[in-house]
C-alpha cells in the first residue's frame, strides 16, 4: 500500500461515531431536550442544506458548526437558540481532542504513505484542516462540496487516487460508514478499513479497527 485515504467526520474527528450520534447527547447535556425523531429531521435538513443557506468559505470548524447547530435549533427548538454557541464549542473541542490523539499516528504514516481525505462535506473542509494545523499531512482533500460528487460514487475516490498518483489497488480507504466509505471504495478497487466501535459488521473490509490510532500497528502490512 502506498496511499491511505481517510473519511473526515466520524473517522478523523472521532472513533467511528457519526456527527448525529455525537451531537444528540451534547444537545441534551447543554439543556436542549428535543425528541429524537424531531432532532433527526432537523439535523439532516441542516446538514443537507448548510452550503446553500450560508456562505461557508473561510469559516473555521467552530464557525461552521455554529451555523449547523443554529439551523437545527431554529427548526427543532427555537426557544433554545441561545445554546448554539455552547453546543458548537463542545463539539469542536471534542474534535480537537481527537485530532491531538491521532496526530502522532498520522505523522508516522505520512513518513511512508501518501495521505488524503475523501469526505462528504460542505465545501470548506480544506480551510478547516488548515486552521486546525492538519492540512499539511494530506496531499489531497476530496471534498464533495467542491467536487460535486458524493460518496459512495467511485469517482470521488478515484479523484483522490489520481491526485496522489496512485492506482486504486494501491490505496486503502479508512472510514466509519459501510455504505459510503467501505462499499464505495471497494467499488473503486481499493482496500478498506472500517472504523467501528463494539461489534462490527462483516462486509468484506480488509481490516476492522476501533481507532485510526490502530493503523500504526498495521504499518508493516501497509508498506
Amino acid at each position: 500500500m502506498r496511499t491511505v485515504l481517510f473519511d473526515y467526520g466520524g473517522t478523523l474527528d472521532s472513533d467511528g461515531i457519526p456527527w448525529l450520534e455525537r451531537f444528540y447527547p451534547l444537545y441534551k447535556e447543554c439543556g436542549a431536550e428535543i425528541p429524537r425523531a424531531r432532532f433527526d429531521r432537523a439535523f439532516y435538513d441542516s446538514d443537507d442544506h448548510l452550503p446553500t443557506r450560508h456562505a461557508l468559505r473561510g469559516l473555521d470548524l467552530e464557525q461552521t458548526l455554529l451555523l449547523q447547530v443554529r439551523d437545527v435549533l431554529s427548526a427543532a427548538a427555537p426557544e433554545k437558540l441561545e445554546l448554539a454557541p455552547r453546543i458548537a464549542a463542545r463539539f469542536a473541542e471534542d474534535s480537537r481532542r481527537h485530532f491531538r490523539l491521532l496526530r502522532p499516528t498520522l505523522d508516522k504514516l505520512a513518513r511512508t504513505q501518501s495521505l488524503g481525505i475523501v469526505s462528504n462535506f460542505y465545501g470548506n473542509l480544506d480551510g478547516i484542516l488548515r486552521a486546525e494545523g492538519l492540512r499539511e499531512l494530506f496531499g489531497v482533500v476530496a471534498d464533495s462540496g467542491v467536487l460535486g460528487v458524493t460518496k459512495p460514487d467511485a469517482e470521488i475516490f478515484l479523484h483522490a487516487a489520481r491526485a496522489l498518483g496512485s492506482r486504486p489497488a494501491d490505496c486503502l480507504m479508512v472510514g466509519d460508514s459501510v455504505a459510503r466509505d467501505i462499499r464505495g471504495a471497494a467499488a473503486a478497487g481499493m482496500k478498506t478499513a472500517l472504523v467501528a466501535r463494539g461489534q462490527a459488521p462483516s462486509v468484506g473490509q480488509h481490516w476492522t479497527i476501533s481507532s485510526v490510532c490502530e493503523l500504526g500497528e498495521l504499518e508493516a502490512s501497509l508498506a
